[in-house]
């Protein structure tokens, strides 16, 4: 009987502090209309000092568990996608396990920066595919807010904080259709944060925040979505009217608005959470998942497209049916 892995449960947190435009127009020279006009985001939510990658993480998968109707020792394997993990190691994954009382399990961290959350599905269908997992949870934890050079216009005014949660569970009904995920470490220069224990002993004087060339970002970004969306229909042989939600990175909504395009898809097709997120790097597809699933946008049966693009440069997609 051939397994398929199949959406069980969601989840999300975003922290409760608020930092809108005109509160970064203070700190740097820009105001909410030039922010807006470029990003699409008008707030984005900040994590509190006593808050980390872990407590969010656990917030969020504590949700996905309930709605599954399952208890957490069932769990098989734990997946979390960082940029800013608690500790160098253990890794986030262990902690969370850890925070959920899980004895039993598999748990580890991936890095694939803003793509995380699609890796760590690709992973998690083929643990499930193979037999060697029934029951994931993924998750998507990040607090970009500590990464970020709090006077650098092009970099404070995109990212924001949170997590989301999905679990898989194995199942002989086609969920979870395909995922795609590439890498091309060519572009590292355009956008990374250095690591700066390492950058110092090296003998750099680089600081540990975000760097971009946001420009040069954008356009590899909708040319490079561009060709997951024809790879990804052409994998499931089907045309663009058949998919019902594009739920993509939250990182620019021309970015997403040109996907959408591509899909020949009305923006109401579009599950947008960057207004009031920003950029929540790992978590924004999966924080955006939950959001609409949630709120009864996304239905059982319907064909879902997942998203992303993110440093290194990495993307991905995965479609599901929900």
């Amino acid at each position: 009987m051939k397994r398929f892995a199949k959406v069980i449960g969601t989840g999300g947190y975003l922290p409760a502090t608020i930092r809108s435009n005109e509160d970064i127009s203070k700190r740097v020279d820009t105001s909410d209309s030039w922010i807006f006009e470029r990003t699409g985001i008008k707030t984005r939510r900040i994590a509190g000092p006593e808050e980390t990658a872990a407590s969010m993480a656990e917030i969020a998968a504590r949700q996905a568990i309930e709605m599954a109707g399952i208890e957490a020792g069932e769990i098989d394997l734990i997946i979390v996608a960082t940029g800013s993990p608690d500790r160098v190691y253990p890794s986030t994954g262990c902690i969370l396990q850890h925070r959920l009382e899980i004895q039993q399990c598999v748990a580890f961290d991936v890095q694939a920066a803003c793509s995380g959350s699609i890796f760590a599905m690709s992973i998690a269908d083929q643990y499930i595919k193979s037999g060697a997992a029934d029951k994931v949870l993924i998750v998507g934890s990040e607090i970009c807010s500590r990464l970020v050079d709090w006077t650098d216009r092009g970099t404070c005014i995109l990212f924001g904080d949170g997590a989301g949660a999905v679990l898989l569970e194995s199942t002989d009904e086609p969920g979870v259709l395909s995922t795609h995920i590439h890498s091309d470490g060519g572009f590292e220069d355009l956008l990374y944060c250095p690591n700066p224990q390492v950058a110092t002993a090296s003998g750099k004087d680089e600081k540990g925040v975000i760097h971009m060339r946001g420009n040069e970002v954008f356009k590899v970004a909708v040319n490079t979505l561009g060709r997951i969306v024809d790879e990804t229909l052409a994998a499931n042989n089907l045309d663009k009217s058949d998919v019902d939600w594009l739920v993509p990175h939250q990182a620019n909504t021309r970015i997403i608005a040109a996907t959408a395009r591509k899909l020949k898809m009305s923006m109401d097709q579009v599950v947008l959470t960057l207004e009031n997120q920003g950029n929540t790097s790992s978590a924004s597809v999966l924080l955006a998942f939950n959001e609409a699933v949630r709120d009864g946008r996304i239905k059982r049966g319907q064909i879902v497209l997942l998203e992303a693009f993110g440093a290194g440069f990495t993307w991905g997609s995965a479609l599901i049916k929900y």
